[in-house]
């Protein structure tokens, strides 16, 4: 992400949402790089997309399932450009 997106677009990162976020990542996620060096590409994924979710696909997550985060895009007044994505749950597909 360049660095004109990265002040455009970011989560909530200082809220309980986001620890939220952070714990049901690491509960689901096998991968061994941490969440810290991710966040700019989920982010950059989501804003690209214009979506407000992205997946975890299973064969990256620990229980071989598809999870799927879903965040609340918020526009602060004080600046239109800038979108915060806050997180607001986690929901996986059955299938194994």
């Amino acid at each position: 992400m360049n660095k004109l997106n990265q002040h455009e677009v970011q989560f909530d990162y200082f809220s309980s949402n986001y620890d939220q976020f952070e714990k049901d990542f690491y509960k689901y996620s096998a991968l061994n790089v941490p969440l810290t060096f991710l966040t700019d590409d989920i982010l950059s994924l989501m804003a690209n997309n214009n979506s407000n979710f992205f997946r975890l696909t299973a064969n990256k997550s620990k229980d071989k399932r598809d999870h799927y985060f879903f965040f609340r895009v918020q526009t602060p007044l004080e600046n239109k450009m800038v979108r915060i994505f806050q997180y607001i749950g986690h929901k996986f597909i059955n299938e194994k």
